[in-house]
């Protein structure tokens, strides 16, 4: 179920993941969440930049090629993404909510103009980080016992990089990173990421294979991405289930892995 206001949501949920972007959260931990709801948990996905771009803003030449990538005209984009979100949401049968912050490529073009600088650190003025920052009290206001799930922000997107800075900062204990995937497939990229952070990391397994054809049918209905991420949706699929073998937990076939904070390196 949508929920179109904050005000709704209330404490009976057991887990919220935050979600930069359209997508991140079923790529990522798609299969956990598909297994929470197997046991009747109650999940809330909160997905962050979901606005459409105003009319009166120059598109970079990253954003013109992000648009060419997904064949859809600057008018259609988000729309069409909210579409394939909602499609997916149903597959993962979760509650969500679309915040409607602006994404990097339209929310500040002149810092985040080429992939160098959208896959680095943020800008020192980007606004995103105090958003959610507000947020992240809003929720804990309304869901004191929930799991707070946030990106470990594997791959450097500035959206994933000031999500998890805010949440790590801000946040207690009752919080866990999930691994961002496409970019945690590439060789060395977790271990790049894990260096950077201050703090030292313990990890979980959580197996998946009862659903993993349903986090596959969730990621399968964000058509417009499936080109760019996969070069399409065989592809897609040999490369999820590769990653998620690749992690093997103890007497199963897939699995996801999922950090926390355990004590500060000194």
């Amino acid at each position: 179920m949508q929920l179109s206001d904050l005000q709704q949501i209330h404490t009976n949920y057991d887990h919220i993941y935050l979600s930069p972007h359209i997508d991140d959260v079923a790529l990522s931990c798609g299969g956990t969440i598909a297994l929470q709801r197997k046991r009747n948990e109650r999940v809330l996905v909160v997905t962050l930049c979901t606005a459409a771009p105003s009319p009166e803003i120059s598109f970079s030449a990253l954003a013109e090629e992000f648009h060419s990538q997904w064949k859809l005209s600057p008018d259609q984009v988000v729309s069409a993404r909210l579409h394939e979100d909602r499609l997916a949401m149903e597959q993962l049968d979760v509650d969500y909510h679309w915040v409607h912050f602006v994404d990097a490529i339209y929310r500040y073009p002149d810092a985040y103009h080429s992939r160098d600088t959208l896959f680095n650190q943020p800008a020192t003025d980007d606004p995103l980080g105090l958003h959610i920052a507000e947020l992240i009290t809003t929720l804990s206001d309304h869901t004191p016992p929930a799991t707070l799930y946030a990106p470990l922000g594997v791959g450097s997107h500035v959206d994933h990089l000031l999500t998890h800075a805010t949440v790590a900062y801000q946040s207690g204990s009752n919080v866990t990173f999930y691994e961002d995937f496409p970019y945690v497939a590439v060789p060395g990229a977790l271990e790049q990421r894990l260096a950077t952070l201050n703090t030292r990391m313990t990890s979980t397994m959580i197996t998946i294979d009862p659903v993993i054809e349903t986090k596959l049918a969730a990621i399968n209905t964000y058509v417009s991405q499936m080109d760019e991420l996969f070069g399409g949706s065989d592809t897609m699929r040999q490369t999820v289930t590769q990653y998620a073998r690749s992690l093997c937990p103890d007497g199963a076939t897939y699995g996801e892995r999922f950090w926390k904070k355990s004590f500060m390196a000194t």
